[in-house]
């Protein structure tokens, strides 16, 4: 009976919370340690999101920090604040449903998965997406900046904004996707491109365009993007405190179902709430599935014929394969985006299983420790470090 009585109060209290705030708030898992600000900078942003954002429901993973009480903790063994307990207590959480989403202040996306950043823009208050601002959404530029588009529109629509305006970046390829999504959208693709606050319009955007928030959705490569996002998140500090937007965002790709978002290690507390709320309601409004919807429609305008129209042909290669698999445990890092896949098949050519990944400062190759100094010898011999 005492069991019966506890199921139904515990009930009666998620419907009340529910009623009170308009809705279920969305438990989303929080790293409690890696912050070049402290650990109580995390915390300070999870306290600061359940007392002012009505959608989502903190959970610490880490080590349990004093004064913190109110907040909801998935304690780390031992207590002890080391990345690789919090990274591992943070993906089985995600795995068995303890929590919906996380943010997290790195994470090994693999290639392919690229987060949306979202930003405050200061020439008119106005809030823009970024996409995209870490992880690489593939090897080649043009195939990149595409999905890009396509990730951000679907980001745009999880987070309640139905028929978001998307613009270009005028970086390097912005044209070569402008006239992709132009095609795409003569097939049938449904794209509303938006307008350059220059005379001259467009959907091409320029500085001036980011700085007023000209459309909902800017599209650009995801270094470009990363800059974008510090840039906009501390130029009022000096750079070494983010203190506004949503952070870097919400982890996207074909086939990719978990939500990861990423803040910084320079991320303050206004930035750590506004990326909880925002990955709430990039989990509420069923991010995954937006996806999935939004590459199938490009697919049936066209997005295949698109990506290999602009996807560099390159020589033709050894037939290498990979060895049988084993476990990965160390990363090499210094091998640029664009060689990436080319790198791993030289450790599979020297006979060391190997893999490509994205991290937050950029990609890297996965390969198991005992290989790592030989790896080193062979990346190095073959150009790749």
């Amino acid at each position: 009976m005492t069991d019966i009585k506890k199921l139904v109060g515990e009930s009666l209290a998620e419907i009340i919370e529910a009623a009170r705030h308009g809705g279920p708030r969305v438990r989303v898992g929080l790293m409690a340690s890696g912050s070049e600000l402290g650990c109580e900078e995390l915390a300070g942003g999870a306290r600061l999101a359940l007392e002012t954002c009505a959608n989502v429901q903190p959970v610490m993973i880490g080590p349990r920090i004093a004064g913190f009480e109110e907040l909801e903790w998935i304690e780390t063994p031992g207590g002890v604040a080391c990345d690789a307990e919090i990274a591992g207590t943070l993906e089985a959480a995600l795995k068995d449903g303890r929590v919906a989403a996380a943010v997290a202040l790195h994470y090994p996306f693999p290639l392919g998965v690229t987060t949306i950043g979202r930003v405050l823009t200061p020439a008119r208050g106005r809030a823009m997406l970024i996409a995209a601002t870490t992880g690489t959404s593939s090897a080649s530029r043009g195939e990149a900046m595409l999905r890009n588009a396509l990730y951000g529109i679907a980001t745009a629509k999880a987070i309640g904004i139905a028929d978001p305006t998307v613009g270009i970046l005028n970086v390097d390829t912005a044209q070569p996707v402008f006239r992709a999504l132009s095609r795409m959208a003569e097939r049938g693709y449904g794209v509303k491109f938006g307008l350059s606050v220059r005379k001259d319009g467009g959907a091409v955007l320029r500085g001036n365009d980011i700085l007023a928030g000209a459309v909902d959705v800017c599209v650009a490569d995801a270094l470009t993007g990363n800059v974008l996002m510090k840039m906009f998140s501390s130029f009022t500090t000096g750079g070494s405190y983010e203190a506004s937007g949503w952070g870097y965002g919400p982890s996207c790709g074909e086939g990719w179902r978990s939500i990861v978002s990423i803040i910084s290690r320079a991320s303050g507390a206004p930035v750590i709430a506004g990326a909880l709320a925002f990955t709430a309601l990039a989990a509420a409004g069923g991010l995954p599935d937006k996806v999935a919807a939004e590459v199938a429609a490009a697919r049936k305008a066209g997005l295949d014929e698109e990506i290999a129209a602009m996807t560099p042909k390159a020589a033709a290669e050894d037939d290498v394969k990979a060895p049988p698999a084993e476990p990965t445990d160390e990363e090499l890092h210094g091998v640029d985006v664009l060689e990436i896949e080319n790198a791993v098949r030289a450790l599979w050519k020297a006979g060391i299983y190997a893999e490509s990944a994205m991290g937050c400062t950029g990609p890297v190759v996965k390969l198991a420790a005992k290989n790592a100094e030989k790896g080193k010898v062979i990346l190095k011999e073959n150009g790749y470090l």
